[in-house]
């Protein structure tokens, strides 16, 4: 049985777009799919591990392949779980909204978490880094409320997308489906309403064919 682990950065409940978008995905995803089993990960909802000191030198001795303290050792503990229930999955879906031109702090905690050597990547002196998360498959869902693609300077920067996509591309995953809804919320309540449609709609055919 496929399993699908659903990763939700949002905090806006049902006043949240990328979420709202994300739910019309799986909707229709799992009428295809009705045996897939789904994993729902909030991230604003479960507490994650709080990576600090030791939990940074563990990931520094795991790079040099030296031996860890007890102390380490228990934090890495704690990082695997949540690699773990990562790498289970077979497949993925996103929501990722822009905050102030990235992503939501818990998800780059999360993602923090999960990036260690020998996890998700390898390391070769003179090849560079290799992912290791292979045949598997995401789709991303991204919002903004002001950014858009070409837009203005003014109007903010993307280090949201480019950030999520390059991460997920670093960790091996290559097969990735993009669907944006972007730059509409502050600037112009009518044009939001017609391109939320729009997207929602762009969901549903992504989700009957992906």
């Amino acid at each position: 049985m496929a399993k699908l682990l659903h990763v939700n950065s949002s905090p806006r409940g049902e006043s949240s777009k990328s979420l709202a978008i994300a739910h019309t995905f799986l909707d229709t995803y799992q009428m295809r799919h009705p045996e897939l089993k789904v994993d729902t990960w909030d991230l604003f909802q479960e507490p994650l591990p709080n990576y600090a000191t030791d939990a940074a030198a563990a990931k520094m001795a795991a790079f040099a392949r030296q031996k860890l303290s007890p102390e380490q050792e228990m934090e890495w503990a704690r990082c695997k779980i949540v690699y773990d229930r990562f790498v289970e999955a077979d497949e993925y879906l996103f929501n990722v909204p822009m905050w102030n031109h990235g992503v939501p702090y818990p998800l780059k905690q999360w993602i923090d978490i999960i990036t260690q050597p020998g996890w998700v990547f390898d390391f070769h002196p003179e090849h560079g880094y290799q992912g290791l998360v292979k045949r598997k498959r995401a789709f991303v869902i991204y919002t903004s409320g002001v950014y858009q693609t070409g837009g203005r300077p003014g109007f903010g920067a993307d280090f949201h997308a480019k950030f999520f996509n390059d991460w997920l591309r670093f960790i091996g995953i290559t097969e990735v489906t993009d669907l944006y809804y972007s730059g509409y919320d502050l600037l112009s309540p009518e044009q939001a309403a017609v391109a939320y449609k729009a997207t929602q709609t762009r969901a549903q055919e992504l989700a009957s064919v992906w």
